[in-house]
């Protein structure tokens, strides 16, 4: 209708994806998914060193923050009106 061409990924896929992958320990796939390859591999990346962190006590500050972070981002993309990594809206 807008002629603004939408993206071939799903708005409740990379939602879902970001939001519960965090709960098996996974962070950031929903980003990835979408296209946004440096948030994605950010948050996925911080989880990991987090956990090796973990045996420095700094850790238990980082994986939990990170998490919250995939969590709430993921919340964000099914509420909001995402795009994928060249600007386009996802499809609903």
């Amino acid at each position: 209708m807008t002629g603004i061409p939408y993206s071939d990924k799903s708005k409740v896929t990379a939602g879902l994806l970001q939001m519960l992958l965090p709960f098996v320990f996974v962070c950031g796939v929903g980003r990835l998914y979408s296209g946004h390859v440096g948030i994605g591999l950010t948050q996925l990346l911080l989880y990991l060193f987090g956990w090796i962190l973990a045996l420095v006590v700094i850790g238990w500050l980082v994986v939990p923050a990170v998490w919250l972070w995939s969590v709430i981002d993921g919340i964000v993309m099914l509420t909001g009106d995402p795009v994928d990594g060249h600007g386009r809206p996802l499809r609903s």
